[in-house]
């Protein structure tokens, strides 16, 4: 008989890993969905939208239930990843009454925008509280790489790895150049991909003879398979401290994820973005970790999403608000026909890089 931390780990890891990444990131990320289109719906409502259908998954529905005097079915599908809300008037293809006072199309151009934002504003909320939970219980992950460039992990058969670094190991220097911190050891590193690089490497406060490691080549860039030592920038957080946290710590995740949103739309490269499966990795590790890890990357995947879905892009949020701003300029709405159309383009393109990157993450 195994102790029971030790089976549960053992389970999670043994008896299907797969499977259980792929639950956990099922769950986790449906939650957040549905927060994001709960965010749209509560706006609808209260703005007297009619909303048709709020539905948990795609595909023919295994239950519905319809409360009493309520216009919206609420349903769960087949396919229970993402979720959605249908409004009415919404589908430019739906016939419009212009006397009806509860239609989308209907409602003024700040009731549309202001439901559209919601969705993407819950994400962002969601985040906060959060990150003010973890303030007031001192439990926020760790934050801010260690310096000098402390190894925190080693990745599995990486360079590093084969070369027999540890972690604990402490880097300094990567081809003759000093090294103080993990940017600093990026910017040695990334031009060197498939390029043999001494490494100055000191354990435990002991100098190691000089290691050459070849960086893999990822994207163009060269990398060796180490994350650096975290510490806590945060503990003993007061109640205001972690409020205003809250706000602040959303806001510069956003501004991150942005600049390497620019940075790879510079490369031409889709090198860095994940799709389910590397979210299933990180959820799933996570989730192994404890709580306040678990809660953590829920944190980061909701900035994520409702960056994301605030990008002026077909098809997101983002773009509606584009075509919402069109009508306060010029007064007028957008073609309908062309609109759909537009947004069946992002739709498109956003499904085709979904299967790219899912396709990298399992193949390589």
């Amino acid at each position: 008989m195994l102790p029971r931390r030790v089976a549960a780990r053992r389970y999670a890891g043994g008896v299907d890993s797969v499977l259980f990444k792929a639950l956990i990131t099922i769950v986790a990320l449906s939650v957040l969905i549905i927060i994001h289109e709960g965010g749209h719906y509560l706006a609808a409502r209260a703005f007297g939208m009619r909303v048709l259908r709020f539905s948990i998954g795609f595909g023919p529905t295994l239950f519905r239930f319809q409360p009493k005097g309520s216009p919206t079915v609420f349903q769960v599908a087949v396919i229970p990843f993402l979720a959605y809300v249908q409004i009415a008037g919404m589908n430019p293809n739906e016939d419009v009454d212009p006397e009806d006072p509860e239609l989308y199309p209907n409602k003024s151009l700040f009731a549309r925008a202001t439901t559209i934002a919601a969705g993407p504003f819950a994400n962002y909320v969601t985040a906060s509280l959060i990150v003010f939970a973890l303030g007031v219980t001192n439990t926020l992950p760790p934050m801010q790489p260690a310096e000098p460039m402390q190894v925190g992990r080693v990745v599995p058969d990486s360079p590093a790895a084969l070369a027999g670094l540890q972690e604990g190991d402490v880097i300094l220097k990567a081809d003759g150049r000093p090294i103080a911190n993990v940017s600093e050891l990026i910017e040695a590193t990334s031009p060197r991909a498939g390029q043999p690089t001494e490494y100055v490497v000191e354990r435990q406060g002991k100098p190691l003879p000089p290691v050459t490691i070849t960086p893999q080549d990822r994207g163009g860039r060269g990398q060796i398979g180490v994350g650096a030592k975290m510490i806590r920038l945060y503990e003993d957080l007061s109640v205001g401290e972690a409020a205003k946290l809250s706000i602040a710590l959303p806001y510069q995740m956003t501004v991150a994820q942005l600049s390497g949103l620019a940075e790879m739309v510079k490369r031409r490269s889709t090198e860095g973005i994940g799709g389910p499966v590397m979210m299933g990795k990180m959820v799933a590790e996570a989730a192994q970790s404890g709580a306040p890890a678990f809660l953590w990357i829920l944190m980061f995947i909701s900035v994520a999403l409702g960056m994301f879905n605030l990008l002026p892009f077909p098809a997101l949020d983002g773009g509606r608000l584009i075509f919402l701003g069109y009508e306060a300029v010029t007064r007028r709405r957008a073609n309908e026909q062309f609109e759909m159309a537009v947004h069946a383009f992002g739709i498109v393109f956003l499904l085709g890089v979904m299967i790219l990157v899912t396709y990298r993450d399992i193949f390589g």
